[in-house]
């Protein structure tokens, strides 16, 4: 379905930019008033992560869902899925978050979650979207919407977190490093390890509206992989600006990534009988993950790139378990949307059960050699039809000798074609993708940058 504003996971761009500036934002409020506002529940909530123009834009959505007629309940500071999660036991009819993830401050966005915590039904902002060009009418004084601040949401949150694993599980005797990206776990993820008895080093808990994401967190994890090391922690936990996505470090200071977490998850759900459906993974996970689910004779199936793909395959097989390599893992069995925080507490809760060390537990699955490089778009470009591209990617796939992969796919979010080959032959590998790269680059007539 064609959008004029609502990508793949919201609406986002560059602050002061159309549409993300205070004069769309209120009325996105509006718009969303007039589309959900009209059942028993009146009630929307809002969260935000800790960048600067969250201010800004809390306000303006506010002014907007009053102006319609829409009570609001204003969460501050919270991860996205804590928002899905208040969303659903506070009984609203939609939740707001006010984020750009893992972008940088001068980004944000809009994401939103319907009365059950999961992403809007594309029919919903369609009709968000058609609203928006009309023009902007406030309701009477008597029925515009009233706002209060929810002093204990990060409590609840908390407590929910706990929650996911079993109450007999104790995590004393482990030291953990959490880097919380400066962003918007800062003030939970450290409490929810302390609580369950962890011994907790908290780094990047310090922010400042400009500092979210910036050389830290799961996009940058280099100084959490230091920091373990150093402090011989057991592991570290890295999470993103707004708390969906996890990257953990072992011991020896090695990135587990988002790949090899899902396969720990899955294992430890199987071996608990906890395993339903195939385990969802993207055209992006890890041939090795694949092949180590085989072994363990876990069904396994390849969405889309994107959380919403993979949350929409699950649905389809009813399946519990899905992830990408970059860290957004879904445990539907736990919660109704990604979650940072509870995904890593059922690979702790996994290590404590079978007393073993993340570095132990990863073992099981051998990651394939992957190389993708980024090549900018001069032009916009139907690389499936594209001749010289895939008679390039069929010589490459020959090269591989069935021992291997290669995609080549657009961007959702930036001007890219993404072009990934990975195999058992590391040099083959990265000699492989630099060749069809540079085919690419031939094509759209622009510079090559590696991933």
């Amino acid at each position: 379905m064609s959008r004029k504003y609502f990508g793949t996971d919201g609406i986002r761009g560059r602050v002061g930019e159309h549409p993300i500036n205070a004069e769309f934002m209120l009325k996105l409020g509006w718009a969303t008033g007039q589309v959900l506002g009209g059942g028993s529940t009146t009630r929307v909530v809002i969260g935000k992560d800790t960048r600067i123009s969250g201010y800004m834009f809390e306000s303006a959505l506010e002014a907007g869902l009053s102006a319609a007629g829409v009570d609001i309940l204003l969460l501050g500071p919270m991860p996205t899925p804590a928002i899905a999660y208040l969303t659903r036991t506070m009984h609203a009819c939609a939740g707001i978050v006010i984020s750009a993830s893992h972008n940088p401050h001068h980004d944000n966005g809009i994401k939103f979650f319907s009365a059950k915590g999961t992403k809007l039904p594309d029919e919903i902002e369609a009709a968000i979207e058609e609203e928006l060009d009309k023009p902007m009418v406030t309701v009477s004084s008597e029925r515009l919407g009233k706002a209060e601040r929810m002093d204990d949401a990060r409590g609840r949150y908390i407590e929910f977190c706990k929650s996911t694993i079993p109450s007999r599980i104790s995590l004393g005797g482990l030291k953990v490093i959490v880097d919380c990206a400066n962003g918007a776990t800062y003030h939970v993820a450290p409490s929810v390890l302390e609580e369950l008895g962890a011994d907790v080093v908290a780094i990047n808990v310090d922010p400042d509206g400009l500092n979210i994401n910036a050389d830290c967190g799961s996009t940058n994890p280099g100084l959490l992989c230091e920091r373990v090391v150093q402090e011989e922690a057991d592991l570290g936990i890295a999470l993103d600006g707004d708390g969906d996505r996890l990257i953990m470090v072992d011991h020896k200071g090695e990135l587990v990534d988002g790949d090899e977490l899902l396969f720990i998850i899955a294992v430890s759900r199987k071996e608990n009988n906890q395993l339903f459906g195939p385990v969802i993974g993207t055209l992006m996970t890890n041939l090795g993950m694949e092949h180590a689910l085989k072994a363990q004779k876990i069904a396994f199936e390849r969405a889309r790139v994107g959380d919403r793909y993979v949350m929409e395959l699950l649905r389809q097989h009813d399946g519990v378990l899905g992830g990408e390599s970059s860290g957004h893992i879904i445990c539907l069995d736990r919660t109704s949307t990604g979650d940072g925080v509870v995904s890593a507490l059922q690979v702790l809760a996994t290590m404590v059960q079978k007393n073993a060390g993340l570095h132990e537990l990863k073992q099981g699955m051998k990651k394939y050699p992957q190389l993708m490089i980024n090549v900018p778009l001069a032009r916009r470009i139907d690389i499936d039809s594209c001749e010289p591209v895939q008679s390039a990617v069929k010589a490459v796939e020959k090269r591989l000798n069935g021992k291997g992969r290669v995609l080549l796919r657009s961007s959702g979010t930036e001007p890219l074609i993404r072009v990934m080959v990975e195999g058992e032959d590391q040099a083959l590998v990265e000699e492989q993708a630099r060749h069809l790269a540079h085919v690419v680059e031939q094509v759209v007539g622009t510079r090559v940058g590696t991933a």
